[in-house]
Protein backbone atom coordinates (compact mmCIF):
# COMPACT_ATOMS: atom_id res chain seq x y z
CA UNK A 1 0.00 0.00 0.00
CA UNK A 2 2.66 2.44 0.17
CA UNK A 3 3.32 2.16 -3.16
CA UNK A 4 0.06 3.45 -3.86
CA UNK A 5 0.38 6.29 -1.49
CA UNK A 6 3.34 7.75 -2.95
CA UNK A 7 2.20 7.25 -6.49
CA UNK A 8 -0.98 8.73 -5.76
CA UNK A 9 0.55 11.73 -3.77
CA UNK A 10 3.71 12.27 -6.47
CA UNK A 11 1.32 12.03 -9.52
CA UNK A 12 -1.14 14.34 -7.87
CA UNK A 13 1.78 16.91 -7.72
CA UNK A 14 3.48 16.18 -10.92
CA UNK A 15 0.14 16.95 -12.71
CA UNK A 16 -0.50 20.11 -10.52
CA UNK A 17 3.34 21.84 -11.35
CA UNK A 18 2.79 21.00 -15.22
CA UNK A 19 -0.41 23.31 -14.65
CA UNK A 20 -2.74 20.60 -14.85
CA UNK A 21 -6.26 22.17 -13.78
CA UNK A 22 -6.92 20.88 -10.23
CA UNK A 23 -9.76 18.54 -11.19
CA UNK A 24 -7.49 16.73 -13.73
CA UNK A 25 -4.92 16.46 -11.75
CA UNK A 26 -7.34 14.96 -8.44
CA UNK A 27 -8.38 12.20 -11.18
CA UNK A 28 -5.73 11.46 -12.96
CA UNK A 29 -3.81 10.29 -9.97
CA UNK A 30 -6.72 8.83 -8.57
CA UNK A 31 -6.78 6.95 -11.91
CA UNK A 32 -2.98 6.12 -11.81
CA UNK A 33 -3.47 4.77 -8.29
CA UNK A 34 -6.23 2.67 -8.61
CA UNK A 35 -4.40 1.27 -11.61
CA UNK A 36 -1.44 0.14 -9.35
CA UNK A 37 -3.97 -1.11 -6.82
CA UNK A 38 -5.67 -3.07 -9.85
CA UNK A 39 -8.82 -3.70 -11.03
CA UNK A 40 -10.89 -1.52 -13.93
CA UNK A 41 -9.75 2.23 -13.10
CA UNK A 42 -11.47 3.25 -16.29
CA UNK A 43 -14.98 2.43 -14.64
CA UNK A 44 -14.19 2.61 -10.87
CA UNK A 45 -13.23 6.75 -11.59
CA UNK A 46 -16.41 7.28 -13.49
CA UNK A 47 -18.72 5.22 -10.89
CA UNK A 48 -16.87 6.99 -8.34
CA UNK A 49 -17.11 10.43 -10.30
CA UNK A 50 -20.85 10.28 -10.46
CA UNK A 51 -21.87 8.57 -7.19
CA UNK A 52 -20.10 11.63 -5.88
CA UNK A 53 -22.23 14.25 -7.07
CA UNK A 54 -25.68 12.10 -6.84
CA UNK A 55 -26.17 13.86 -3.89
CA UNK A 56 -29.48 15.86 -3.12
CA UNK A 57 -27.54 18.67 -0.62
CA UNK A 58 -25.48 19.34 -3.57
CA UNK A 59 -28.28 21.08 -5.41
CA UNK A 60 -27.70 23.95 -3.21
CA UNK A 61 -25.01 24.74 -4.83
CA UNK A 62 -25.39 25.95 -8.43
CA UNK A 63 -28.50 28.22 -6.46
CA UNK A 64 -26.56 29.49 -4.19
CA UNK A 65 -23.79 30.80 -6.91
CA UNK A 66 -26.49 31.96 -8.92
CA UNK A 67 -27.65 34.36 -6.11
CA UNK A 68 -24.46 35.04 -5.65
CA UNK A 69 -24.16 36.60 -9.18
CA UNK A 70 -27.33 38.24 -9.07
CA UNK A 71 -26.42 39.93 -5.72
CA UNK A 72 -23.24 40.89 -7.09
CA UNK A 73 -24.27 42.99 -10.23
CA UNK A 74 -28.43 44.16 -8.48
CA UNK A 75 -27.18 46.67 -6.59
CA UNK A 76 -26.77 45.87 -3.33
CA UNK A 77 -23.19 46.73 -2.54
CA UNK A 78 -24.30 50.48 -3.01
CA UNK A 79 -26.80 49.92 -0.42
CA UNK A 80 -24.74 48.31 2.29
CA UNK A 81 -21.47 50.62 1.53
CA UNK A 82 -24.00 53.32 2.91
CA UNK A 83 -25.90 51.23 5.49
CA UNK A 84 -21.57 50.73 6.75
CA UNK A 85 -20.89 53.94 6.65
CA UNK A 86 -23.85 55.47 8.45
CA UNK A 87 -22.83 53.36 11.48
CA UNK A 88 -18.65 54.13 11.25
CA UNK A 89 -18.11 55.86 8.61
CA UNK A 90 -17.45 59.39 10.41
CA UNK A 91 -14.69 57.49 13.17
CA UNK A 92 -11.12 58.26 12.13
CA UNK A 93 -10.23 55.45 10.02
CA UNK A 94 -13.50 55.21 8.97
CA UNK A 95 -13.38 53.87 5.52
CA UNK A 96 -11.54 51.03 6.41
CA UNK A 97 -14.16 49.66 9.14
CA UNK A 98 -16.86 50.48 6.15
CA UNK A 99 -14.69 48.29 4.00
CA UNK A 100 -14.47 45.43 6.39
CA UNK A 101 -18.04 45.85 7.86
CA UNK A 102 -19.84 46.16 4.07
CA UNK A 103 -17.35 43.08 2.87
CA UNK A 104 -19.15 40.64 6.16
CA UNK A 105 -22.45 41.57 5.38
CA UNK A 106 -22.30 41.57 0.92
CA UNK A 107 -19.70 38.57 1.86
CA UNK A 108 -22.87 36.70 3.64
CA UNK A 109 -25.76 37.43 1.47
CA UNK A 110 -23.79 36.38 -1.59
CA UNK A 111 -21.75 33.63 -0.33
CA UNK A 112 -19.05 34.40 -2.68
CA UNK A 113 -15.51 35.92 -1.57
CA UNK A 114 -14.80 36.84 -5.03
CA UNK A 115 -17.89 38.90 -5.51
CA UNK A 116 -17.37 40.61 -2.56
CA UNK A 117 -14.08 41.92 -3.67
CA UNK A 118 -15.35 42.93 -7.08
CA UNK A 119 -18.24 44.82 -5.89
CA UNK A 120 -17.49 46.08 -2.75
CA UNK A 121 -13.96 46.56 -4.02
CA UNK A 122 -14.16 48.10 -7.18
CA UNK A 123 -16.20 51.10 -4.83
CA UNK A 124 -14.57 50.98 -1.65
CA UNK A 125 -11.00 51.07 -2.99
CA UNK A 126 -11.09 54.15 -5.75
CA UNK A 127 -12.72 56.10 -2.66
CA UNK A 128 -10.15 54.99 -0.16
CA UNK A 129 -7.70 56.26 -2.40
CA UNK A 130 -9.20 59.76 -2.97
CA UNK A 131 -8.58 60.03 0.98
CA UNK A 132 -5.10 59.06 1.46
CA UNK A 133 -5.42 55.53 2.58
CA UNK A 134 -2.54 53.60 1.06
CA UNK A 135 -3.73 51.71 -1.92
CA UNK A 136 -1.99 49.10 -1.38
CA UNK A 137 -3.46 48.70 2.32
CA UNK A 138 -6.41 49.45 0.88
CA UNK A 139 -6.46 46.23 -1.37
CA UNK A 140 -5.44 44.37 1.95
CA UNK A 141 -8.37 45.32 3.74
CA UNK A 142 -10.76 44.42 1.27
CA UNK A 143 -8.75 40.81 -0.16
CA UNK A 144 -8.61 39.57 3.65
CA UNK A 145 -12.61 41.00 4.80
CA UNK A 146 -14.09 39.14 1.72
CA UNK A 147 -13.73 35.90 3.22
CA UNK A 148 -15.56 36.35 6.17
CA UNK A 149 -18.21 36.16 4.06
CA UNK A 150 -17.44 32.21 3.84
CA UNK A 151 -17.55 31.77 7.33
CA UNK A 152 -21.10 33.59 7.56
CA UNK A 153 -23.90 31.49 6.26
CA UNK A 154 -25.20 31.02 3.35
CA UNK A 155 -21.94 29.78 2.52
CA UNK A 156 -21.10 26.44 -0.67
CA UNK A 157 -17.80 25.59 1.21
CA UNK A 158 -19.65 24.36 4.52
CA UNK A 159 -22.03 22.58 2.42
CA UNK A 160 -19.02 21.15 0.65
CA UNK A 161 -17.87 20.17 3.87
CA UNK A 162 -20.96 18.61 5.05
CA UNK A 163 -21.20 16.39 1.89
CA UNK A 164 -17.41 14.88 2.58
CA UNK A 165 -17.72 14.75 5.91
CA UNK A 166 -20.85 12.47 5.85
CA UNK A 167 -23.06 13.23 8.26
CA UNK A 168 -22.66 16.65 9.26
CA UNK A 169 -25.68 19.08 9.16
CA UNK A 170 -26.01 21.95 6.68
CA UNK A 171 -28.11 24.01 8.51
CA UNK A 172 -25.68 23.07 12.07
CA UNK A 173 -22.84 24.44 9.88
CA UNK A 174 -24.55 27.60 8.92
CA UNK A 175 -25.42 28.20 12.73
CA UNK A 176 -21.57 27.17 13.78
CA UNK A 177 -20.04 29.83 11.00
CA UNK A 178 -21.45 33.56 12.47
CA UNK A 179 -19.57 33.90 15.41
CA UNK A 180 -16.30 32.75 13.79
CA UNK A 181 -17.15 34.84 10.93
CA UNK A 182 -17.77 37.58 13.25
CA UNK A 183 -14.71 36.98 15.00
CA UNK A 184 -12.76 37.06 11.92
CA UNK A 185 -14.07 40.39 10.63
CA UNK A 186 -13.82 41.88 14.43
CA UNK A 187 -9.52 41.20 14.61
CA UNK A 188 -9.38 42.95 10.77
CA UNK A 189 -11.10 45.78 12.26
CA UNK A 190 -8.87 46.00 15.05
CA UNK A 191 -5.77 45.55 12.82
CA UNK A 192 -6.87 48.25 10.53
CA UNK A 193 -7.23 50.99 13.34
CA UNK A 194 -3.86 50.09 14.62
CA UNK A 195 -2.40 50.54 11.18
CA UNK A 196 -4.66 53.29 10.16
CA UNK A 197 -3.13 54.76 13.27
CA UNK A 198 0.42 54.31 12.30
CA UNK A 199 0.21 55.78 9.23
CA UNK A 200 -2.19 58.79 9.97
CA UNK A 201 -4.77 57.35 7.28
CA UNK A 202 -8.34 59.04 7.61
CA UNK A 203 -7.15 62.07 9.34
CA UNK A 204 -8.31 64.33 7.00
CA UNK A 205 -11.09 62.33 6.20
CA UNK A 206 -12.35 62.93 9.66
CA UNK A 207 -11.36 66.28 10.25
CA UNK A 208 -12.49 68.25 6.87
CA UNK A 209 -14.87 66.87 4.95
CA UNK A 210 -17.15 63.63 4.74
CA UNK A 211 -15.92 61.21 2.34
CA UNK A 212 -18.52 60.18 -1.07
CA UNK A 213 -19.34 56.69 0.55
CA UNK A 214 -19.99 58.13 4.04
CA UNK A 215 -21.83 61.55 3.07
CA UNK A 216 -25.85 60.22 3.21
CA UNK A 217 -27.45 61.31 0.44
CA UNK A 218 -30.61 60.24 2.20
CA UNK A 219 -31.67 60.25 5.99
CA UNK A 220 -30.21 57.67 8.39
CA UNK A 221 -33.42 56.27 8.20
CA UNK A 222 -34.05 56.06 4.40
CA UNK A 223 -30.27 54.57 4.14
CA UNK A 224 -31.44 51.44 7.07
CA UNK A 225 -35.14 51.27 4.80
CA UNK A 226 -32.83 51.20 1.55
CA UNK A 227 -30.51 48.50 2.99
CA UNK A 228 -33.23 46.13 4.62
CA UNK A 229 -34.19 44.04 1.91
CA UNK A 230 -30.96 43.39 0.99
CA UNK A 231 -30.39 42.26 4.71
CA UNK A 232 -33.51 40.37 5.03
CA UNK A 233 -32.01 37.62 2.69
CA UNK A 234 -30.12 36.08 5.38
CA UNK A 235 -32.73 36.35 8.14
CA UNK A 236 -35.25 34.62 5.37
CA UNK A 237 -32.98 32.07 4.66
CA UNK A 238 -31.83 31.18 8.57
CA UNK A 239 -34.74 31.47 9.70
CA UNK A 240 -36.63 29.11 7.51
CA UNK A 241 -34.12 26.42 8.17
CA UNK A 242 -34.41 27.18 11.73
CA UNK A 243 -38.31 26.81 11.37
CA UNK A 244 -38.46 23.94 9.24
CA UNK A 245 -40.07 25.87 6.59
CA UNK A 246 -37.78 24.81 4.40
CA UNK A 247 -34.11 22.39 4.03
CA UNK A 248 -31.05 24.17 3.10
CA UNK A 249 -31.17 22.66 -0.44
CA UNK A 250 -34.37 24.95 -0.80
CA UNK A 251 -33.32 27.89 0.60
CA UNK A 252 -30.77 28.00 -2.10
CA UNK A 253 -33.52 27.98 -4.45
CA UNK A 254 -35.42 30.63 -2.30
CA UNK A 255 -31.98 32.63 -2.26
CA UNK A 256 -31.94 33.00 -6.05
CA UNK A 257 -36.22 34.01 -6.22
CA UNK A 258 -35.23 36.68 -3.40
CA UNK A 259 -32.20 37.80 -5.30
CA UNK A 260 -34.43 37.97 -8.88
CA UNK A 261 -36.67 39.83 -7.56
CA UNK A 262 -34.43 42.46 -5.52
CA UNK A 263 -32.11 43.04 -8.21
CA UNK A 264 -34.34 42.44 -11.63
CA UNK A 265 -37.88 43.65 -10.28
CA UNK A 266 -37.48 46.23 -7.50
CA UNK A 267 -33.75 47.37 -7.82
CA UNK A 268 -33.98 46.82 -11.39
CA UNK A 269 -30.38 46.82 -11.66
CA UNK A 270 -29.91 43.60 -14.01
CA UNK A 271 -32.03 43.97 -17.54
CA UNK A 272 -33.78 41.40 -18.25
CA UNK A 273 -31.63 40.40 -21.56
CA UNK A 274 -28.55 39.95 -18.87
CA UNK A 275 -30.11 36.71 -17.13
CA UNK A 276 -29.06 34.38 -19.85
CA UNK A 277 -25.20 35.27 -19.65
CA UNK A 278 -25.22 35.09 -15.77
CA UNK A 279 -26.98 31.66 -16.03
CA UNK A 280 -24.26 30.65 -18.46
CA UNK A 281 -21.45 32.28 -15.82
CA UNK A 282 -23.62 30.22 -13.01
CA UNK A 283 -23.53 26.72 -15.46
CA UNK A 284 -19.67 27.38 -15.96
CA UNK A 285 -18.69 27.90 -12.43
CA UNK A 286 -21.06 24.74 -11.37
CA UNK A 287 -19.26 22.51 -13.90
CA UNK A 288 -16.62 23.33 -12.06
CA UNK A 289 -16.96 23.07 -8.53
CA UNK A 290 -19.19 19.27 -9.66
CA UNK A 291 -16.15 18.23 -11.47
CA UNK A 292 -13.83 18.87 -8.70
CA UNK A 293 -16.37 16.72 -6.41
CA UNK A 294 -16.85 14.28 -8.88
CA UNK A 295 -12.72 13.50 -9.07
CA UNK A 296 -12.15 14.09 -5.07
CA UNK A 297 -14.82 11.51 -4.70
CA UNK A 298 -12.72 9.16 -6.92
CA UNK A 299 -9.67 10.37 -4.96
CA UNK A 300 -11.20 9.15 -1.27
CA UNK A 301 -12.12 5.90 -2.16
CA UNK A 302 -8.42 5.38 -3.36
CA UNK A 303 -7.41 6.92 -0.16
CA UNK A 304 -9.63 4.63 1.91
CA UNK A 305 -8.79 1.92 0.36
CA UNK A 306 -4.90 2.59 0.95
CA UNK A 307 -5.36 3.14 4.20
CA UNK A 308 -4.22 6.71 3.77
CA UNK A 309 -6.45 8.10 6.47
CA UNK A 310 -5.63 5.53 8.85
CA UNK A 311 -2.16 6.70 8.18
CA UNK A 312 -2.21 10.56 8.65
CA UNK A 313 -4.22 9.96 12.14
CA UNK A 314 -1.33 6.96 13.42
CA UNK A 315 1.63 9.81 12.36
CA UNK A 316 -0.44 12.80 13.77
CA UNK A 317 -1.44 11.17 17.21
CA UNK A 318 2.56 9.67 17.27
CA UNK A 319 3.92 12.95 17.20
CA UNK A 320 2.69 13.93 20.54
CA UNK A 321 0.69 13.31 23.67
CA UNK A 322 -0.74 16.55 23.95
CA UNK A 323 -3.46 17.52 21.70
CA UNK A 324 -2.59 21.23 21.50
CA UNK A 325 0.42 20.21 19.59
CA UNK A 326 -1.38 18.43 17.45
CA UNK A 327 -3.82 21.00 16.65
CA UNK A 328 -1.05 23.64 15.94
CA UNK A 329 0.42 21.20 13.54
CA UNK A 330 -2.99 20.41 12.01
CA UNK A 331 -3.46 24.11 11.76
CA UNK A 332 0.23 24.42 9.88
CA UNK A 333 -0.23 22.00 7.72
CA UNK A 334 -3.84 23.54 6.17
CA UNK A 335 -2.10 27.04 6.00
CA UNK A 336 0.32 25.54 4.01
CA UNK A 337 -1.86 23.73 2.25
CA UNK A 338 -4.19 27.26 1.22
CA UNK A 339 -1.43 28.46 0.06
CA UNK A 340 -1.37 26.72 -3.07
CA UNK A 341 -4.51 24.86 -3.27
CA UNK A 342 -8.19 26.46 -3.78
CA UNK A 343 -10.87 25.80 -1.08
CA UNK A 344 -12.77 23.21 -2.54
CA UNK A 345 -10.46 20.50 -3.45
CA UNK A 346 -8.31 21.46 -0.12
CA UNK A 347 -11.85 20.63 1.73
CA UNK A 348 -12.73 17.55 -0.14
CA UNK A 349 -9.06 15.71 -0.03
CA UNK A 350 -8.32 16.92 3.60
CA UNK A 351 -12.05 16.50 5.31
CA UNK A 352 -11.44 12.36 5.58
CA UNK A 353 -8.09 12.40 6.06
CA UNK A 354 -8.03 15.03 8.99
CA UNK A 355 -11.61 14.10 10.83
CA UNK A 356 -10.69 11.21 12.31
CA UNK A 357 -7.67 12.55 13.85
CA UNK A 358 -9.85 15.23 15.78
CA UNK A 359 -12.51 12.82 16.67
CA UNK A 360 -10.24 11.27 18.62
CA UNK A 361 -8.74 14.64 19.97
CA UNK A 362 -12.56 15.01 21.22
CA UNK A 363 -12.90 17.85 18.63
CA UNK A 364 -16.92 18.03 17.19
CA UNK A 365 -17.28 17.40 13.33
CA UNK A 366 -18.83 21.01 13.29
CA UNK A 367 -15.95 22.66 14.61
CA UNK A 368 -13.76 21.41 12.25
CA UNK A 369 -15.30 22.07 9.68
CA UNK A 370 -14.93 25.73 10.79
CA UNK A 371 -11.88 25.28 11.71
CA UNK A 372 -10.77 24.11 7.98
CA UNK A 373 -12.87 26.85 6.30
CA UNK A 374 -11.13 29.82 8.20
CA UNK A 375 -7.40 28.08 7.80
CA UNK A 376 -8.45 27.46 3.86
CA UNK A 377 -10.34 31.27 3.85
CA UNK A 378 -6.48 32.85 5.13
CA UNK A 379 -4.94 30.83 1.71
CA UNK A 380 -7.35 32.57 -0.57
CA UNK A 381 -5.54 35.89 0.31
CA UNK A 382 -1.80 34.70 0.30
CA UNK A 383 0.22 34.07 -2.98
CA UNK A 384 0.59 31.84 -4.91
CA UNK A 385 -2.91 31.06 -5.21
CA UNK A 386 -4.82 33.83 -3.55
CA UNK A 387 -8.06 34.21 -5.69
CA UNK A 388 -9.48 37.24 -3.35
CA UNK A 389 -5.71 38.25 -3.29
CA UNK A 390 -5.81 38.15 -7.42
CA UNK A 391 -8.99 39.85 -8.18
CA UNK A 392 -8.02 42.77 -5.26
CA UNK A 393 -4.96 43.53 -7.24
CA UNK A 394 -6.45 43.80 -10.06
CA UNK A 395 -9.07 46.33 -8.92
CA UNK A 396 -6.59 48.08 -6.94
CA UNK A 397 -4.15 48.19 -10.02
CA UNK A 398 -1.47 47.08 -7.55
CA UNK A 399 0.80 44.38 -7.17
CA UNK A 400 0.74 41.07 -5.28
CA UNK A 401 4.45 41.59 -3.93
CA UNK A 402 3.54 45.12 -2.97
CA UNK A 403 0.03 43.90 -1.30
CA UNK A 404 1.81 40.84 0.51
CA UNK A 405 3.72 42.92 2.50
CA UNK A 406 0.66 45.28 3.17
CA UNK A 407 -1.08 42.22 4.56
CA UNK A 408 0.90 40.81 6.69
CA UNK A 409 -1.22 42.18 10.01
CA UNK A 410 -4.23 41.16 8.32
CA UNK A 411 -2.94 37.63 7.94
CA UNK A 412 -1.97 38.06 12.09
CA UNK A 413 -5.44 38.69 12.91
CA UNK A 414 -6.79 36.33 10.96
CA UNK A 415 -4.38 33.62 12.42
CA UNK A 416 -5.24 34.59 15.73
CA UNK A 417 -9.08 34.75 15.16
CA UNK A 418 -8.02 31.16 13.95
CA UNK A 419 -5.97 30.23 17.04
CA UNK A 420 -9.72 30.99 19.43
CA UNK A 421 -11.87 29.41 17.02
CA UNK A 422 -9.80 26.36 17.47
CA UNK A 423 -9.01 26.05 20.67
CA UNK A 424 -12.68 27.79 22.02
CA UNK A 425 -14.74 25.34 21.00
CA UNK A 426 -18.11 27.26 22.27
CA UNK A 427 -17.97 29.62 19.26
CA UNK A 428 -18.55 27.62 16.60
CA UNK A 429 -21.27 25.70 19.27
CA UNK A 430 -23.21 27.99 20.89
CA UNK A 431 -25.40 28.75 18.85
CA UNK A 432 -25.89 25.30 16.67
CA UNK A 433 -26.52 24.22 20.68
CA UNK A 434 -28.86 27.27 21.31
CA UNK A 435 -30.79 25.81 18.31
CA UNK A 436 -31.25 22.15 19.11
CA UNK A 437 -29.06 21.12 15.85
CA UNK A 438 -26.47 19.37 17.72
CA UNK A 439 -28.88 16.74 19.47
CA UNK A 440 -28.56 15.79 23.20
Amino acid sequence: MSGIILLLVVSFFVLLAMNAPVAVAIAGSSLLAICAHGGDAGFTVAQRMANGVNSFPLLAIPFFILSGYLMGRGGLARRLIDFAALFVGKLPGGLSYVNVFTCMLFGSISGSAAAAVSSIGGFMIPEMNKEGYGRDFNVAVTATAATTGLLIPPSNCMIVYSVAAGSVSIAAMFMAGILPGILVGLCIIVASAILCLRHGYGKRRASDRQSEAARPQYTGWQICWRAIPSLLLVIVIIGGILAGIFSATEAAAIAVLYAFLLSCVFYREIPFRDLPGICLQTGLTTAVVMLLIGASSAMSWIMTVANIPQSVSQGLLGLSDNPIVILLTINMLLLAVGTFMDMTPAILIFTPILLPVVRQLGMSDIQFGIVLIANLCIGLCTPPVGTCLFIGCGVGKTTIAQVTVKALPFFLAMVIALMLITFIPWLSLAIPQLCGLLGS
